[in-house]
């Protein structure tokens, strides 16, 4: 049995697992995930060591470990455009990561006992963890997109990590899918991760509130249409709120502007829906297989892409991250 730890880097926790080369999670802790380089490397650090110490006598096992981050990735482990954690930009994290542990355990990042360090893009790493272990198993060419705050995505094509020219490769929620739509931080007009998040949905959400067409979502945000979140419009559509659902549709349809284009370039042959929304399960699912149904030009037959739900949930980014240390994803 060889055991990869993969750390899954968050805006305010880091989730750290044990995860053995057959998919099963050993022990897992978490950690404030801090905002200064320093500190982050530390608490990447202190994350590492609670999970040797949690395994005991199994912590022999490890063969690597493997961090996701909310950022672009280069080749060299730096970071780049990373919005939720902009104090990181250009931070080496591999080569300090592998420093900071070398000085506090000698021979783990070097030496005859060296680890395999592996840092990535977190939603990168979600896609090395659902082709590991998850519902990409057995295809051979697939994208992920990671529904949030914001949109975050993988691609896997012939089996392995699509990881492009400077490792930049997945970033489908910065496609343009309406040049007239709202701003995106990344500075364009329109992106996917503007009409198709979580952030997204609380937008539309209140736009509907103001305009009188969400009453129980505003109900459940207390009457304060500024206080609007898309856990409300999720609570109210569970509830079968038709206006709640119709925002859903809403949201479904332009993801699906977003899942039929990416499906023209790349031809997958199945698209996962992971992230945080994605625990709307059929009530985000349905509209959305119904959308892409009409925008995708091969319709419902024979050679349509099928969308479904990822399976590994909130651990993804930190099993995929194992993954990736222990080798079984290219």
């Amino acid at each position: 049995m060889a055991i990869g730890l993969g750390l899954d880097v968050g805006g305010t926790k880091i989730l750290a697992c044990a995860v053995t080369d057959a998919g099963e999670l050993v022990v897992e802790t978490r950690v404030d995930s801090p905002r200064s380089p320093d500190r982050l490397l530390s608490a990447l650090v202190e994350a590492t060591d609670a999970l040797v110490a949690l395994l005991g006598a199994d912590r022999d096992s490890v063969v690597g470990v493997g961090v996701g981050v909310p950022s672009l990735v280069g080749s060299d482990g730096s970071l780049f455009d990373s919005p939720n954690l902009p104090a990181l930009e250009g931070l080496p994290v591999r080569a300090a990561f592998a420093e900071r542990l070398e000085q506090v355990a000698p021979g783990r990042a070097a030496g005859a006992a060296r680890w395999r360090l592996v840092i990535d893009n977190d939603a990168t790493c979600a896609a090395a963890g659902e082709l590991a272990f998850g519902a990409a198993r057995g295809h051979g060419d697939v994208v992920l997109l990671t529904i949030g705050t914001g949109i975050g995505g993988g691609v896997i094509a012939a089996g392995r990590l699509l990881r492009g020219a400077r490792g930049f490769a997945g970033e489908v929620g910065h496609i343009v899918v309406d040049p007239s739509g709202p701003p995106c931080h990344c500075g364009r007009n329109g992106c996917l991760e503007q009409l198709a998040s979580g952030s997204a949905l609380a937008r539309i959400a209140r736009g509907a509130a103001l305009a009188g067409r969400a009453g129980r979502v505003l109900e459940l945000a207390g009457g304060d249409v500024d206080a609007v979140r898309g856990e409300h419009v999720l609570a109210a559509a569970r509830e079968g709120d038709p206006a709640a659902r119709e925002l859903f549709a809403e949201l479904a349809h332009n993801l699906a502007v977003g899942v039929a284009n990416l499906v023209e370039v790349l031809d997958p042959g199945v698209v996962l829906i992971g992230g945080g929304l994605a625990a709307a399960g059929e009530l985000l699912l349905d509209p959305t297989v119904a959308a892409f149904a009409v925008e995708d030009r091969r319709g419902r037959g024979a050679q349509s892409v099928p969308i479904v739900l990822a399976e590994l949930g909130p651990r993804a980014g930190a099993f995929g991250a194992a993954a990736l240390a222990l080798g079984l994803v290219g």
